[in-house]
């Protein structure tokens, strides 16, 4: 709410006087609605106030709310995290970038390569913090954090491989991520854990909350055939249009990132023994009603994997690609 009322509000104020309307430009993406003679300072002002406004997008430094509401119950969580607030805040960060400023403003000012610079730090900052998390929703807060940023870093690149890559993620990070913290509920519930080293040789008595759980940690991680793979192979691509090394460093750094704060997790549930003086043979699955939901949206990611036209038409319709 602070960076709402601090710096949302006034950035708003700032576009009605430069351009006289707040109403998007619904139609070519190149063009904004800031018009040719708007005072380059004030249009850099303005942006870089709308960019801390929507403090939901969870950039660093304004990321602290998301991993402090890990604290919520697990479905909440979900919604928080993979749906619902978290999108809201990138979804509309790219609305402002492709449909108040424009790709050409945007290239003009280096306010695009600026932008996908801090989401490269964010991206890789958050990986590496989520490696030192040893509760399993902290180290999938931490993953928001850095899964988040692939979408602006892809809309900031300016590239339309890279821009359908950013927006095709809206929705590939949320069926996957739904599924971890669905799987990651169904834990709790069924055994009572919430630290990772705990979990050795969990994945023996509850195969298919683990099995979701991995696949969806493919998906993060960016492994074909999961949806996830196709989000990074757009942004890859993109990155290496425009001859950036430092956004695909970034990018291939984050990947091997991803697989290490995630793959300990799936190993140790499925080739570790248990943890000494633990007895699993009373643990089993979570009840249906959460094991089923969790199953269905890892299905979901890996046909949004081997299909990733169903969300690619609405994405190129709405960039006009």
């Amino acid at each position: 709410m602070g960076t709402s009322k601090l710096f949302l509000l006034p950035a708003m104020i700032l576009t009605y006087v430069l351009t006289g309307t707040l109403d998007f430009n619904l139609g070519d993406i190149s063009r904004g609605i800031f018009p040719p003679n708007a005072d380059p300072t004030l249009v850099t002002v303005t942006y870089f106030l709308f960019l801390a406004g929507l403090a939901k997008a969870a950039i660093m430094p304004l990321h602290n709310w998301l991993p402090s509401a890990m604290v919520a119950p697990t479905p909440v969580s979900a919604l928080l995290h993979a749906v619902a607030v978290v999108k809201a805040g990138v979804f509309s960060v790219a609305r402002i970038m492709l449909s108040v400023f424009g790709v050409d403003l945007l290239a003009n000012l280096n306010l695009g390569i600026i932008t996908a610079y801090l989401a490269a730090f964010t991206i890789v900052a958050a990986s590496v913090i989520a490696l030192t998390k040893e509760d399993l929703k902290a180290r999938l807060a931490y993953s928001t954090v850095s899964q988040l940023s692939y979408i602006v870093i892809g809309v900031a690149m300016l590239s339309p491989l890279a821009v359908k890559g950013g927006l095709l993620h809206i929705a590939h990070h949320a069926f996957a991520k739904i599924t971890l913290f669905f799987a990651a509920g169904a834990i709790f519930v069924a055994t009572g854990q919430k630290k990772i080293p705990l979990m050795d040789g969990l994945g023996r008595r509850m195969p298919w909350t683990f099995g979701a759980f991995a696949v969806a940690a493919l998906s993060m991680i960016g492994v074909p055939p999961v949806c996830g793979f196709v989000t990074k192979w757009y942004l890859a691509s993109g990155a290496i249009s425009m001859h950036s090394t430092i956004l695909l460093l970034a990018l291939l750094a984050s990947t091997l990132l991803n697989a290490g704060y995630f793959v300990p997790v799936v190993y140790r549930a499925f080739f570790r023994p248990p943890v000494q003086g633990m007895d699993h043979a009373q643990f089993t699955e979570a009840p249906m009603v959460m094991v089923v939901p969790l199953c269905l949206t890892a299905l979901v990611s890996v046909t949004l994997g081997l299909f990733p036209q169903i969300f690619a038409s609405l994405v190129d319709a709405f960039a006009g690609f």
